[in-house]
């Protein structure tokens, strides 16, 4: 049996450009992926100082209702964390970048307008009742 031949490819035009299309528009009116600038101006100031110990499967919580005083991003994060979820859905939820939601994360703790926990881990060692009738099932076998 031969194996199969390579055939070459003959050098053709490049396809057309596609037309550029119309920014994906979010629930907020805002772009799917932000720009550079804008995650810039939304986290102001606090970006030089020090950020809040979280990773991405902190769990976060919100103490209270939003005061008036809050930009858009931070009301929305207060409001979805009525319910205790992680940085990596809060970061999705918004379609922002992991960083950024750290950063609006450490001014709402600062503020004690949210509480950041650790997630739940199950036991490391299983219960011993568990273990005793896995072992006597055994036995019955």
């Amino acid at each position: 049996m031969t194996p199969p031949q390579r055939r070459r490819r003959m050098p053709q035009e490049p396809p057309p450009e596609p037309a550029p299309a119309a920014p994906a528009e979010g629930a907020e009116g805002e772009s799917a992926v932000p720009n550079p600038e804008r995650l810039y101006s939304l986290t102001g100031t606090a970006a030089g100082s020090e950020r809040a110990s979280i990773d991405l499967v902190t769990l976060i919580v919100a103490a209270e209702d939003p005061p008036p005083t809050l930009t858009p991003e931070q009301v929305s994060l207060l409001r979805l964390c009525t319910a205790p979820l992680s940085v990596a859905e809060l970061s999705a939820y918004l379609s922002l970048p992991f960083s950024v939601v750290t950063i609006l994360l450490t001014e709402l703790m600062a503020a004690d307008l949210v509480q950041a926990r650790a997630p739940i881990v199950r036991q490391i060692v299983p219960d011993r009742s568990l273990l005793e009738a896995v072992m006597h099932g055994l036995q019955k076998l």
